[in-house]
C-alpha cells in the first residue's frame, strides 16, 4: 500500500481593492518612494478600508475563490484552519465564522497563530491530519488585516504591512507528492522585538495605552532583520541538506515576503538562481500569514506537477521554519 502524503490540490486568493502606494505614504510620514523601495522592495500594499470588515472577510473571499475554481462542494470539507495574527475578535474564533460563511457545515475549525510563520505551521498541522487518514479535505487559509494593528504614523511599520488572504486545499496523495519534510523552530526571546503588546491578557487596552498609541504593533527593525536573515537562510539550507537536494533540484523558493533583502539573502545562501524565487512583495508588502499562499496563487499558472518547492518563513515570537513540498498538479 502506498504511503499517504498531504498535497496541495487547489489555491485561492483575495486582496482588497484599495491600493496604498509609496507616493501616498510620502504625504503621511517622513519617507520617500526611493527609500522604501531600496530598503524593502515594496512599491504598494492593499488595505481593507470597509468599516466593520475584518480578517474573516478576507479569509472568506479567498476560500470562496478556491471553492469556485476547484468546483468544490463546501459540505465535503472536513476542517478549516485560519492562520492569522489578526483575529476578528477575542474569544470568538475567526475560523468558525469563516467555515460557516463558506458553507463548510460539516467541518470543525480553529485559528492558528504563529505570526508570519502561521501559514507554514498550519501547513504542517494540516498535513499531519491528512497523513493520519482521519480527514480527507482540509482548507488552510492564511489571512491578515494588518492595517488593524499598524500605526499609520509609524514609519517603521506603516510602510511594510498590507492586508490580504490566500487559501489552499490539502488532500491525500498516493504518488509521493505533497509535503516531504519540515524543519520548524521558535524562540520566545523574539517577543521583545516584534509585538502588539497591548490588547492581550497581559496588558489590556486602557485609555492611557490608547493615548500613548500602545495598541499598535512595535518592531525593532534591526534586530528582527538580523534574525530573519540568518534564520530563514539557515532553515532553507538545512532542509536541502537533510533531503540531499542541490540548488539544481529546486524548482522554486517560496519565501515569506517581509523584505526583499531578506529574500535575497535566503536565495544567496542556497545559491539559487533569482529566476527561481517567487516574488510579489512589490505589490502587496508583508501580508503576514497570507504571503505564502498569495505567492502560490500568483505563480499557480507556472507551477507543474512534480515541481520541488522550498517554503521559508520568519515571524514574531520568534517563529521560523522551512518546508519541502512537491507540487501535485
Amino acid at each position: 500500500m502506498s504511503k499517504i502524503t498531504a498535497a496541495i490540490t487547489a489555491v485561492g486568493a483575495y486582496v482588497p481593492e484599495y491600493v496604498l502606494t509609496n507616493k501616498m505614504l510620502e504625504a503621511v510620514v517622513n519617507t520617500s518612494d526611493e527609500w522604501i523601495t531600496s530598503r524593502t522592495g515594496i512599491k504598494e500594499r492593499r488595505i481593507l478600508k470597509e468599516e466593520g470588515k475584518g480578517t474573516s472577510f478576507l479569509a472568506i473571499k479567498a476560500a470562496q475563490n478556491l471553492i469556485d475554481k476547484k468546483g468544490l462542494d463546501p459540505k465535503d470539507i472536513d476542517l478549516v484552519i485560519v492562520a492569522t495574527a489578526t483575529q476578528d475578535m477575542k474569544a470568538a474564533t475567526t475560523a468558525a465564522y469563516t467555515a460557516t460563511s463558506i458553507g463548510a457545515v460539516n467541518a470543525f475549525s480553529y485559528d492558528l497563530g504563529a505570526a508570519c510563520s502561521s501559514f507554514l505551521f498550519g501547513l504542517s498541522t494540516a498535513a499531519s491530519y491528512i497523513e493520519s487518514g482521519r480527514y480527507k479535505k482540509i482548507v488552510l487559509i492564511g489571512a491578515d488585516k494588518n492595517s488593524s494593528m499598524i500605526d499609520p504614523l509609524d514609519r517603521a511599520t506603516c510602510i511594510i504591512f498590507g492586508d490580504g488572504a490566500g487559501a489552499v486545499l490539502i488532500e491525500p496523495n498516493s504518488e509521493g507528492l505533497g509535503l516531504q519534510d519540515e524543519y520548524l523552530r521558535s524562540d520566545g526571546i523574539g517577543r521583545e522585538y516584534l509585538r502588539a503588546e497591548y490588547g492581550g491578557s497581559s496588558n489590556p487596552i486602557t485609555k492611557e495605552a490608547i493615548e500613548q498609541r500602545k495598541q499598535y504593533i512595535y518592531q525593532d527593525g534591526k534586530t528582527v532583520f538580523k534574525n530573519a536573515v540568518f534564520n530563514m537562510a539557515d532553515v532553507a539550507s538545512k532542509i536541502l541538506e537533510r533531503n540531499q537536494l542541490t540548488k539544481d533540484d529546486i524548482t522554486w523558493l517560496v519565501p515569506h515576503q517581509a523584505n526583499k533583502r531578506i529574500i535575497d539573502a535566503t536565495a544567496n545562501r542556497i545559491e539559487l538562481d533569482p529566476n527561481k524565487v517567487m516574488l510579489n512583495i512589490e505589490k502587496y508588502g508583508n501580508t503576514t500569514s497570507a504571503t505564502l499562499p498569495l505567492l502560490l496563487s500568483d505563480y499557480e499558472s507556472q507551477l507543474k506537477k512534480g515541481d520541488r518547492l522550498i517554503f521559508a518563513a520568519f515571524g514574531g515570537g520568534f517563529t521560523w521554519g522551512s518546508i519541502y513540498l512537491k507540487w501535485a498538479y
